[in-house]
């Protein structure tokens, strides 16, 4: 069977959990053909790969939204588009129902030879003025027109581009990947399936309400354009993956029919990890880490601030932050300041690294994300009997809590962005070489019956099985 995965800002750009597990997937499915239609920021990333493909990619498609920013359109005056086309756009714009189907076939049409040209036409600027006139009269008409230019650009340049034909397409978010799938299955009636690690709709909406790049007044209408593309993607799905329970229940909050969501939690190979051991020799005092990518989801400067708490009261205390940093050098500068200002001792950062070379030395590990899905890097450090202090967000409460298992506590939950809490934590297990021993092994014990990778792919064999020979 050929699978189309469609990835959007991760595989094989940018190292992390979803990265990993579409890595993961890959390999373990030998008997399957894969061809990738990766979504990306900037053309400067083209074949810029942090993973080496597998055998069975079979074809890698790169569209980067950048290069629509880049063309120049050509002035045009009038184009074939009715009265339901320019209403179908208008509501795009003003939050309403879109039938995508039309916009699919108008912008793919013969009169839509390059979307450029479209944005400098009459009719374009007449929808916005009408859009303008409907809902947002009270804001500068002039902002709001560049925004829906910014807005609609990158969404009708992907609808225009080429999509390989494949017997299922399989995106790993929402988002602009989903209206790829969505417009996959239009195009050439193939299913198409959702697997959704985190919430994309939710991702981004906390990303747009701290952006200084949206005027708070224009910040309403992005945030409910993405809420639109997901609506289109999970009305197209044949099927939703999610991780977890909570996850689904915002899905169904967000619109997706229950019937279409199935949960399959994330799973790991234990034994890669399991023969781990605590290395005396690499031990010196306290060693705290977490694995993350230094960018601002991750709220690495919460994390920093309750480091400085645990060296008021801890001595010898190391904290490894093990990640790559160069996915946002701003905000890792910002870190760097951050732990300068505050006259921390002992933090390191390691970079891009493999982290089973540290994992013999860490006591304790942490994670500080302000938004996350079910993440491996946890269930690896369980597989390594490594207690954690974690954020409330995605499925950390149940990975560390568990669900209805009598298993135990894995570590501490706390809440988003509260360094005091989080420090109190770290202190508390730092403290207690016994209650962290005991978590350690209670969290090996979860992992090993609950989270395997044996589990992972068995469950998505069925579902390709299943759906790829649907016409």
């Amino acid at each position: 069977m050929k699978i189309c995965l469609i990835c959007e800002g991760s595989y094989p750009y940018i190292t992390g959990g979803v990265s990993s597990w579409v890595h993961m997937l890959i390999k373990q499915m030998p008997e399957h053909e894969f061809v990738l239609y990766c979504i990306g920021a900037e053309e400067k990333n083209r074949e810029k790969f942090n993973y080496k493909l597998h055998k069975n990619v079979i074809g890698v498609n790169e569209i980067f939204l950048d290069n629509i920013l880049k063309e120049q359109g050509i002035l045009t005056n009038r184009y074939n588009i009715n009265d339901i086309q320019k209403n179908n756009i208008k509501n795009l714009i003003t939050g309403k129902n879109v039938d995508f189907h039309e916009l699919y076939d108008f912008l793919r049409s013969k009169y839509i030879k390059n979307v450029s040209d479209f944005f400098t036409s009459k009719d374009f600027f007449n929808i916005v003025l009408d859009s303008y006139k409907e809902k947002y009269s009270n804001l500068p008409f002039t902002e709001f027109f560049w925004a829906v230019r910014a807005m609609l650009l990158p969404l009708f340049y992907i609808i225009n581009n080429d999509i390989p034909e494949a017997d299922l397409y399989h995106s790993v978010s929402t988002g602009y990947a989903g209206v790829v799938g969505s417009l996959a299955n239009a195009i050439y009636g193939k299913p198409f399936i959702i697997t959704e690690h985190g919430i994309y709709t939710r991702e981004r909406e906390e990303e747009i309400i701290k952006s200084k790049w949206v005027k708070s007044y224009l910040k309403d209408m992005w945030i409910e354009f993405f809420y639109t593309l997901s609506k289109c993607s999970y009305k197209s799905a044949a099927k939703i993956i999610t991780l977890f329970n909570k996850n689904k229940q915002i899905e169904v909050e967000l619109g997706c029919p229950k019937d279409k969501i199935d949960i399959i939690q994330n799973g790991i190979d234990i034994k890669e990890f399991s023969n781990i051991k605590h290395d005396a020799k690499k031990h010196d005092g306290i060693n705290i880490a977490s694995v993350l990518r230094v960018v601002p989801i991750k709220d690495v400067k919460t994390m920093i601030q309750s480091f400085l708490i645990v060296s008021y009261e801890i001595e010898n205390c190391n904290f490894y932050i093990i990640g790559p940093t160069d996915e946002d050098e701003e905000y890792y500068e910002e870190c760097l300041k951050l732990v300068d200002e505050l006259k921390i001792k002992n933090v390191f950062f390691t970079g891009r690294v493999n982290v089973k070379d540290y994992m013999d030395r860490i006591d304790i590990m942490v994670l500080s994300s302000i938004s996350e899905g079910q993440p491996l890097a946890i269930l690896e450090g369980m597989a390594c009997k490594k207690p954690f202090v974690t954020t409330n967000v995605g499925s950390c409460s149940e990975l560390l809590y568990g669900v209805n298992d009598d298993y135990g506590s894995a570590g501490i939950v706390v809440p988003v962005m509260n360094y005091v809490k989080m420090g109190h934590a770290l202190i508390k297990l730092c403290k207690d070489k016994e209650l962290r021993k005991q978590m350690g092994e209670n969290g090996f014990r979860r992992v090993s019956k609950e989270y395997t990778l044996e589990k992972l792919i068995y469950s998505y064999k069925n579902i390709y099985k299943k759906y790829g020979v649907m016409k």
